[in-house]
């Protein structure tokens, strides 16, 4: 086989490879380059930083305190508007409404009286709202009701509106918010300071054996209360058995602000029944021992020091 001559063989060319351009570094100042970099490493770091927290919003709701509060110069024609504002379904001008509702409680009492049990509703309804602007106004307005109308709440014709409120307040006063809790708390006290403790004693009875524990904690505070301003008489009234089987079964609850409740109902108890008595120490364990299972005697006698 006659072999080709390597004349006709075509040239063997390599391609020119690409000529690298030149990198063209420009140096940064020091400043620049060091802030440069703390941005960088920012920037990396960011995703292991908790978020930022959202910027505080001012609250669109003035809290005026009872003081600070006017009367109206025109308040037959102002109480024209007041349902209205009521039941708007916006709640800023409900806010307003109540507002004007506690000048007409502390200034124009008797103006309001035919539209007190719409504006309690209001209040229980504004207990139950989502927002706490809305729920510290109608708390505040609560407050304000008592201290007008006071015994006049317990009325046949407003009791079972009042009865929601007192459950609101109580459920307000166990929250974890502090700002409704405080406020909440403010108007049992004033609860108890304006109206008689006996009826509101009946009142408060369903709620020291509530299912919710922070409520009967809340309940047995404000009994206390309420004992606390009543002597012996008052105390037969309402009957010593049904209160000594109470401060018992607090004795046992799982919470210690009822517990210690219990404690102040016995001794309070213990004050007015032996008050007379020589032989104290002795009326007192008849007493327990005659109306308490053996085993609660034993715990409600334990309270009270040897003299």
């Amino acid at each position: 086989m006659a072999l080709r001559s390597l004349d006709n063989a075509l040239p063997i060319t390599t391609p020119e490879r690409p000529k690298k351009q030149a990198k063209l570094v420009v140096s940064l100042p020091i400043q620049q380059q060091s802030n440069a970099n703390a941005a960088a490493a920012a920037a990396v770091n960011d995703e292991n930083k908790a978020p930022l927290p959202p910027p505080a919003i001012p609250d669109p709701i003035d809290y005026i305190s009872s003081e600070n509060l006017k009367p109206f110069p025109d308040p037959e024609f102002k109480i024209q508007s007041l349902v209205e504002g009521l039941e708007s379904k916006d709640w800023l001008k409900v806010c307003d409404s109540l507002n004007n509702a506690r000048r007409f409680a502390l200034y124009h009492s008797p103006i309001l009286v035919p539209f007190l049990e719409k504006v309690v509703l209001v209040l229980v309804k504004s207990m139950k709202n989502p927002r706490s602007a809305l729920i510290k106004t109608s708390i505040m307005a609560s407050s304000d009701l008592f201290k007008s109308y006071g015994d006049n709440l317990l009325d046949s014709t407003i009791s079972d509106a009042f009865e929601h409120m007192l459950l609101q307040l109580l459920m307000k006063a166990s929250q974890d918010k502090k700002f409704v809790c405080e406020e909440a708390d403010r108007a049992l006290k004033t609860m108890m300071e304006s109206m008689t403790p006996l009826p509101l004693l009946h009142k408060l009875r369903a709620y020291v054996s509530h299912t919710n524990p922070r409520i009967r904690a809340k309940a047995a505070i404000s009994v206390s209360h309420c004992l606390s301003k009543m002597e012996l008489e008052g105390m037969k009234e309402y009957g010593l058995v049904p209160l000594i089987q109470m401060a018992a079964n607090l004795l046992n609850d799982r919470l210690p602000e009822a517990r210690e409740a219990a404690r102040s109902v016995v001794m309070l108890m213990y004050n007015s029944i032996t008050k007379k008595e020589e032989e104290k120490e002795e009326t007192w364990q008849s007493f327990c021992q005659s109306n308490l299972a053996a085993i609660d005697a034993q715990a409600i006698i334990k309270i009270v020091p040897s003299q």
